[in-house]
C-alpha cells in the first residue's frame, strides 16, 4: 500500500479495543506482511489488541513497534517466508510499493514477485486464506461506468496509471491461486481513494492551487479513510467476509460538491490539451504521474460496498469528513501538475503558473533542462 504516516492511528471507532490479550484469544493466527509501517502497522496493532485473534505474526524488512506481535525480518520475495508462515491460518499481504517516486520497473518487480511468493509460500505452509489489498482503481475510470459499480463488475482498467498495472497483475494472481493451490482461499479488498497519511496522485490533486477539471468530463469522488480500510481488513482476516470486496464511504461526491466543500476553484481545460500536456510533462520527467492518472479525476469509478455491509461492517467516516481530513493533511503542501513545489515556487505559480506547468512550457521546462545540464 502507499504507506500512511505511522502516526495515523485507528482510533475513530469507539468500539476498537485499545488494549487486549491477543495471544490469549481463541481465534485465528494471522500473519501480516508489510507490518512495520503504513496500513500494515495499523492492522498489526489492531489485530494484536483484539480478543478475537490468537496470535499475530508480523513480517517486514525491519522490526516495527507492535511488541505484542511475533516478528520475522525478511523480504517478502524470499522463499524462506514459507517457514515463517507455518502455523498461520490467515495471511494479510500488505507489503506493496505504490510510491509515486519509485522506479516503475523496480516497483513492479517488488509488487508482483512479492505477491507471487507470498501466495505460493502460504499454500506450502498450510495457510487456508490470503487477503490481498489492491484498489478500486482496477475497475477503471470510464465515462460509461455504472454509478456505483457492482463489486462483480468487470475490471476494465489499463496499466496507464501509476501502479495500476501491478494491481491488475495481483488481481490475476488472486484468481489463479485457488486453481493452482486447491484449498487456498483468496480475498481481495479494493479501497476507494485512500486517505490518511497517504501520498498518491489522487491526494496530490487536492494540493493544487486549482482543481483541474477536463472539459466534458464528469468526476465523482468516493473516499476511504485508512481507519475504515483497516477495519475492513480485520473483517476479512477474521473471515467474516470473503470474495472480492470494495471498501469506502457510503455514496459519493460530485465535483461541484468537492469544490464547494474544499473552497478550491476549478481550472477547466480541453481534454486533448490536458492529456497531451500531462503525457509530455511525465515523459520529460517533470511530473511523477503519467497521463493515465488523469482519467481517475475525469470519469466515475465509485463502487458499491454491499458485501461488507451484508456482513455487518459499516464505515465510520463519511465522504465529507474524509475530504475535510485530507484538506487538513495537505495544508501547506503545494503541487502543480502532480509535481511538488516549495512554498516560494507555489506563491509565484498561482493559477496562471498552474496552467503554464500543465502545458509543459516556459519556466518549468527551462528549469528541467538546466538541471540536466548540471548533472
Amino acid at each position: 500500500m502507499s504507506s500512511p504516516d505511522p502516526q495515523v492511528r485507528a482510533a475513530r471507532n469507539p468500539s476498537t479495543p485499545t488494549s487486549g490479550r491477543g495471544s490469549a484469544g481463541r481465534g485465528p493466527v494471522v500473519a501480516v506482511t508489510g507490518a512495520a509501517s503504513g496500513v500494515g502497522e495499523l492492522l498489526t496493532r489492531r489485530l494484536a489488541a483484539s480478543e478475537e485473534i490468537k496470535q499475530v505474526i508480523a513480517i517486514d524488512e525491519r522490526r516495527g513497534e507492535v511488541f505484542e506481535a511475533q516478528w520475522h525480518i525478511l523480504d517478502v520475495r524470499d522463499p524462506a517466508i514459507a517457514e515463517r508462515l507455518r502455523g498461520a491460518d490467515v495471511v494479510v499481504h500488505l507489503a506493496l510499493d505504490l510510491d509515486l517516486e519509485t522506479d516503475s520497473a523496480a516497483r513492479t518487480a517488488y509488487n508482483v514477485r512479492g505477491t507471487q511468493t507470498v501466495l505460493t509460500a502460504a499454500a506450502a505452509a498450510g495457510v487456508h486464506r490470503v487477503v490481498l489489498c489492491t484498489s478500486a482503481m482496477v475497475y477503471g475510470a470510464l465515462p460509461d461506468n455504472d454509478i456505483p459499480l457492482s463489486e462483480d463488475a468487470e475490471l476494465r482498467a489499463t496499466a496507464e496509471a501509476t501502479g495500476v498495472g501491478d494491481l491488475l497483475e495481483i488481481e490475476r494472481l488472486s484468481r489463479r491461486a485457488p486453481r493452482a493451490h486447491p484449498g487456498l482461499n483468496v480475498t481481495v479488498v479494493r479501497p476507494a481513494v485512500l486517505v490518511g497519511g497517504t501520498d498518491t496522485a489522487l491526494t496530490r490533486y487536492f494540493e493544487s492551487p486549482r482543481l483541474l477539471v477536463v472539459a466534458g468530463s464528469r468526476p465523482t469522488w468516493q473516499f476511504c479513510h485508512v481507519e475504515d480500510l483497516v477495519s475492513a481488513l480485520e473483517y476479512a482476516a477474521l473471515e467474516k467476509v470473503d470474495g472480492e470486496l470494495a471498501v469506502g464511504c457510503d455514496g459519493w461526491l460530485e465535483q461541484e460538491e468537492v469544490e464547494e466543500l474544499s473552497g478550491i476553484r476549478r481550472m477547466e481545460l480541453p481534454s486533448a490539451v490536458a492529456l497531451g500536456a500531462a503525457a509530455r510533462l511525465h515523459r520529460i520527467g517533470l511530473t511523477p504521474s503519467p497521463a493515465g492518472d488523469l482519467a481517475y479525476t475525469m470519469h466515475p469509478w465509485v463502487v458499491s460496498v454491499s458485501r461488507l455491509h451484508d456482513a455487518g461492517w459499516r464505515p465510520q467516516w463519511t465522504n465529507e469528513e474524509v475530504l475535510a481530513a485530507l484538506l487538513e493533511e495537505v495544508e501547506g503542501r503545494h503541487t502543480v501538475a502532480g509535481r511538488r513545489l516549495g512554498r516560494k515556487d507555489a506563491t509565484a505559480a498561482g493559477a496562471a503558473g498552474a496552467t503554464v506547468a500543465l502545458l509543459g512550457t516556459a519556466a518549468l521546462v527551462r528549469r528541467a533542462r538546466k538541471a540536466r545540464r548540471r548533472l
